[in-house]
């Protein structure tokens, strides 16, 4: 029996990271304007967030995800995930594993898993991860600790030996979508793409345009 082929119903995975902004500028506002620029699922990874801080702040991302019709996911914390009625949550090669997850959250939430060789792409899928994001394809300062980047054609192979999407992440600027999306990438994941922008909805309407 073939196993069943899963997808997702966006194309660009928004993955916060609030020492991007500048000084003066509020989390919560840059995520509103990435929603208002058309992204459909945020992830909320805050690692240095103490837990009420954490908390506080994802029942507020939950609220503005649901005005905007997007889905939202918490960075490893599934208690938080589950606390707030996130959609999902996204684990590290640290956390728990997915089929963990399953049990705890009684299938309630999707679970994302963040990957860095054909290895880690296969684990995932084999314990039951929903998508993993996979990289870093390019070169990027945020990604540096995860050694050299896979390149484009890593996203190539993990699409012939996996059944689950695959998200781009790692460098990925407006003229390297066509690449990812060519090689086999289900959608692209961002931090410093949206993040360090200075017009936020507008760098996100255009990477949506280019991921139609």
């Amino acid at each position: 029996m073939e196993k069943e082929i899963k997808t997702v119903d966006f194309k660009l995975y928004l993955i916060t990271d609030r020492n991007l902004l500048t000084p003066h500028s509020s989390l919560l506002t840059a995520v509103e304007e990435a929603l208002k620029g058309g992204v459909k699922a945020v992830q909320l990874r805050e690692k240095d967030l103490r837990t009420r801080d954490l908390l506080e702040m994802a029942y507020k991302m939950r609220e503005m995800t649901k005005k905007y019709n997007a889905k939202f996911f918490v960075n490893d914390r599934v208690d938080v995930a589950l606390a707030v009625g996130a959609d999902g949550v996204h684990l590290g090669q640290q956390s728990i594993p997915a089929e963990a997850v399953r049990r705890i959250a009684h299938n309630k939430l999707m679970v994302g898993a963040s990957t860095h060789s054909i290895e880690e792409a296969i684990s995932a899928d084999k314990q039951g991860a929903d998508f993993i994001t996979l990289g870093p394809v390019f070169e990027t300062p945020s990604k540096m600790k995860y050694g050299k980047p896979v390149g484009v054609d890593l996203l190539r192979e993990a699409k012939e030996k996996i059944s689950i999407p695959v998200f781009a992440i790692g460098g990925i600027k407006e003229d390297k979508v066509s690449d990812v999306i060519k090689a086999g990438a289900d959608g692209i994941a961002l931090v410093s793409g949206i993040f360090g922008a200075s017009q936020i909805k507008e760098k996100t309407d255009g990477f949506m345009r280019l991921l139609k």
